[in-house]
């Protein structure tokens, strides 16, 4: 469902608009301005055309822009999906503010200091995107606002210290959709404002009670997952952009390619690692091992960083009690020619958890193609069997109309080695297979 749905919903409800006839089936005509919306909102019924420069840039940007404009407030009828002519319009918005020309196409500098703009409020109420284990969903949280983390019947609750505001999320199996929709709307004590169901989705906004709340829902075959808003009239102030923001970044199935949204981590996060001495020490990505709450190694237990190099994106961890490890051979300078072959353990939503190697192509500015999700950390081979380096994934970023960030780079094999120099590691100059030096580590995070 378009996440305009979401917008137009939560934006009516919280402006105090009367209640709306139902939407049953079509989400994609009322969510558009009509003369009676626009009317209500004091704005135009014109939208602008979409820039073309806009279509070259990834989903996961055109949330962020989005999400940050939502943050700055005064602003409704949002498209996730798209760029149209609302979104041109408060760009603009944000560039007539900021004393700049109004293209609607953000400029590079313009997307820094919108994400800049952002920041204060998102900050507030501790705003982080989260992975929900109970659910596999990914939601943006207020943590400052809902600190009381708890499990639920299906899913995971936040709640205030007082419960005046609830997040929860929720996950069914076998269930239908619409007959899920209908039943929500008939919940007791609950006036639904606005509710409209699409093939794969739904959104419900109104009052229960006291309180206001939003659904959102979406289905994947006959499993169903969402989250349910639920807050204090007298907290609406807070409230209002959060309740956007939360049903706006609901991904009830993310795509496990898709990697985390810019700037964001994921609450859990699986990388490769190398073994570099046979006494417990492992060689990793610092991004992936950063902010853990617990590191873990399949088969070994826990995990602790011990040292890290932040220019070099490198971490030492150290597996206490382990012996006999294979430490990787790491001579070589990876100079004979161009072609890779990477050794490294996928995402579980894209492996089955074992040592894969693929195929990949070295230019100047990345690795292609580049490999699965998990990968991040696996040491490549060049065609002599030398070690090469480290690989590192980024999420893509795109700012403005420029070039998207490398989703695949490489650390050179000098400076892996003079990241362990420095920690009075010797690399080894030659062992076992490669293979049987890479091992999977999992990040947890808060």
């Amino acid at each position: 469902m378009d996440r305009r749905i979401v917008r137009v919903a939560v934006g009516l409800l919280l402006a105090g608009a009367p209640a709306l006839a139902q939407q049953p089936s079509k989400p994609a005509k009322p969510v558009h301005a009509t003369p009676h919306h626009a009317a209500a909102h004091g704005k135009s019924t014109h939208t602008s055309a979409v820039p073309a420069a806009y279509t070259a840039i990834p989903e996961a940007e055109r949330l962020a822009i989005q999400s940050d404009l939502v943050w700055l407030g005064g602003y409704e009828g949002m498209s996730a999906e798209e760029f149209d002519g609302h979104t041109v319009e408060a760009i603009k918005a944000f560039q007539r503010r900021h004393s700049g020309k109004e293209t609607g196409v953000l400029s590079d500098q313009e997307r820094a200091q919108l994400a800049e703009a952002a920041k204060a409020p998102a900050a507030t109420v501790g705003w982080r995107l989260i992975e929900d284990s109970a659910t596999g969903a990914r939601l943006g949280l207020p943590e400052k606002l809902v600190p009381r983390a708890s499990a639920a019947r299906t899913g995971s609750r936040w709640a205030s210290a007082q419960g005046q505001i609830e997040i929860e999320t929720f996950r069914l199996h076998e269930a239908s959709l619409p007959v899920l929709f209908e039943d929500e709307k008939k919940t007791l004590r609950r006036h639904v404002g606005y509710s409209a169901l699409g093939a794969n989705s739904f959104v419900i906004a109104g009052e229960q009670k006291l309180k206001k709340f939003v659904i959102r829902a979406q289905s994947n075959g006959e499993q169903v997952r969402g989250v349910t808003v639920l807050y204090d009239q007298a907290t609406e102030g807070t409230m209002a952009a959060v309740a956007i923001a939360v049903a706006d970044t609901f991904q009830g199935f993310p795509d496990p390619n898709a990697g985390p949204l810019p700037g964001r981590s994921r609450g859990v996060e699986y990388g490769t690692a190398i073994v570099v001495t046979s006494t417990g020490d492992l060689l990793a990505i610092g991004e992936v091992t950063d902010r853990c709450q617990s590191i873990t190694v399949p088969g070994f237990g826990h995990a602790e960083r011990i040292a890290e190099d932040k220019v070099r994106n490198l971490a030492l961890l150290r597996l206490y009690g382990a012996r006999h490890l294979v430490p990787a051979p790491l001579s070589g300078d990876g100079s004979a020619g161009d072609q890779l072959t990477l050794f490294g353990i996928a995402d579980p939503l894209a492996g089955n958890g074992t040592v894969t190697n693929a195929a990949a192509h070295l230019t100047a500015q990345a690795i292609d193609p580049a490999p699965k999700p998990g990968f991040s950390g696996a040491p490549a081979i060049d065609g002599q069997g030398r070690f090469a380096g480290l690989v590192t994934l980024k999420a893509p970023v795109v700012a403005g109309t420029g070039a998207a960030a490398a989703p695949a780079t490489l650390i050179p094999a000098a400076a892996v080695r003079d990241f362990l120099q420095a920690q009075r590691i010797t690399p080894a100059a030659a062992g076992a297979a490669i293979e049987q030096s890479v091992l999977r580590v999992i990040c947890v995070r808060k």
